[in-house]
């Protein structure tokens, strides 16, 4: 029996997923099973957003184990692809395999104390320096020292090498490898603050700054590396592992936005813009990330990232918080019931605002209402933040001199809503596009394991079905008018938090 699939772990935000991906001699991928568990949130006090560590393996074994069955067996596989919700930090016992506090998710704020500190103490510019990242409680390395102080003699032992410390992909690999693999690929590593940009290898002074020991990091490889092999026993043969990237730098691959200038967004629980910027970093002026889009086959491609903490996060909110929508589908017909917003806008400032404004106090702001505001007018003005976000990691992008954009490649659950899609469109002056097969994220690691194991040669080729695109057709005048009305919404929003006048 061919081995001529690939099987892809997508670990994200709000489930664990797993798709198995049939790959052609030509280099086509077509997605034949699929298995999928929703995660379980934690918030134990405002800001604080955590998962367990051990529920995402159970649900990444399980929905594993579905797939292979689904695809007609282990033999069918020639490797596995990981891909990964980014900086969620969690901190294991180096034995048992056992988690020893629950995963400290990206959305988290509950360090902003220290990251504002060492921002006042002068340390930010030699941190962006280095790794492209602004401080911010965002990152990886404040969690990992939080997790040290919380869990009695975690830091003793972490001297020891008696706990591990490691990102989302880090977690999966050590599990999959029964503890005989303790590795990173390169994009989850330069999401932690603790990576020079440059080398791709741990900085001691950094580890030192946020009071991490280098000694429980786990070692950084590259994309398409091989990164460990499974242990027979769980899927009955040990398949190689042969590819990992954090969520949006798979998406950046699987949308093939392999060059200087290209660019996609990911709308998922926060939306991420990702431009790649080349062979080497750029420094933002405008608060942007510098990061790593991907690193394969000896070829590094750096990006600026801008990050939004609540896009598809917002619509939920709606759903579950308000109840005005009992599916996320019902929110494009509700808010095509309105001729205009009715001058209403959401903030979605529900963990803080992220680029470019990185304001980890701001919340969750509506202005404008009046009596005639109905539901309709929340559901409209979540769904038009997304564009208003979006133009604001724009604006941004081309401060800092990236070649401009006139099509902007797109894919997330919300891009199903077409309302959404064109106002991006319309606000942001550029050409959306969203490709036929909607999960990047799966499919960038999938095409990365392709690549690394040999079963492809190219690291990415256009697929055959011809994506959904959607052409601004707003005026100026009412662009103008819209955006004006959005910032002042941001401004009110920051000011309320306390935060200095934008």
């Amino acid at each position: 029996m061919q081995a001529n699939m690939i099987l892809a772990i997508d670990q994200g935000t709000t489930s664990t997923r797993a798709i198995a991906f049939e790959v052609t001699p030509q280099g086509a991928f077509s997605a034949v099973a699929v298995s999928q568990i929703e995660l379980a949130q934690h918030f134990p006090q405002s800001g604080w957003v955590e998962h367990d560590a051990a529920e995402i393996w159970r649900a990444t074994l399980q929905t594993c184990r579905e797939v292979v069955r689904k695809a007609g067996g282990v033999d069918r596989f020639a490797a596995v692809g990981i891909t990964n919700q980014r900086e969620t930090s969690v901190l294991w016992d180096a034995t048992t395999g056992e988690p020893l506090h629950r995963a400290i998710v990206w959305q988290d704020r509950r360090t902003a104390d220290v990251t504002t500190r060492l921002a006042a103490e002068g340390h930010e510019a030699a941190v962006q320096a280095a790794t492209g990242l602004i401080l911010d409680p965002y990152f990886s390395a404040s969690k990992y020292a939080w997790l040290l102080d919380a869990v009695p003699g975690a830091r003793e032992r972490a001297a020891r090498g008696e706990v591990k410390l490691g990102t989302i992909d880090a977690w999966l690999i050590w599990k999959l490898t029964g503890g005989a693999s303790h590795v990173t690929d390169a994009t989850n590593a330069s999401r932690t603050s603790l990576m020079d940009l440059s080398t791709l290898q741990w900085r001691e002074d950094l580890c030192d700054l946020f009071n991490v020991p280098m000694k429980a990091l786990p070692d950084i490889r590259g994309c398409a590396d091989h990164l460990g092999d499974c242990d027979a026993s769980l899927f009955g043969r040990a398949l190689p592992i042969h590819g990992a990237a954090g969520d949006q730098q798979a998406a950046l691959v699987g949308h093939g936005a392999l060059k200087a200038g290209d660019a996609k967004i990911t709308y998922g629980t926060g939306a991420f813009l990702v431009a790649n910027v080349g062979e080497a970093p750029v420094a933002s002026t405008s608060r942007l990330l510098g990061t790593l889009g991907y690193a394969a086959d000896g070829h590094v491609a750096y990006a600026l990232e801008g990050s939004i903490f609540s896009a598809g996060s917002a619509i939920q909110w709606l759903r579950d918080g308000l109840k005005v929508i009992s599916d996320s589908r019902q929110s494009e017909a509700m808010a095509q019931t309105l001729k205009d917003n009715g001058g209403v806008y959401l903030v979605p400032g529900f963990t803080g605002l992220g680029a470019p404004w990185w304001q980890p106090e701001a919340r969750g702001t509506v202005i404008g209402l009046t009596r005639d505001s109905g539901p309709a007018h929340f559901v409209r003005a979540a769904l038009e933040s997304l564009a208003y976000q979006t133009r604001d990691l724009l604006d941004a992008l081309k401060k800092d001199g990236a070649p401009s954009l006139t099509r902007l490649k797109v894919d997330g659950g919300v891009t199903a809503n077409a309302f959404a899609m064109q106002f991006v469109a319309d606000i942001c002056e550029l050409e959306v596009e969203r490709p036929a097969f909607q999960e990047m994220t799966a499919m960038g690691a999938a095409r990365l394991a392709a690549f690394g194991v040999g079963l492809t040669a190219e690291l990415w080729t256009a697929p055959a079905e011809a994506p959904a695109v959607w052409r601004p057709r707003m005026g100026d005048e009412e662009r103008a008018r819209l955006l004006k009305g959005w910032r002042g919404a941001v401004k009110a929003a920051i000011i309320a938090a306390g935060g200095d006048e934008p």
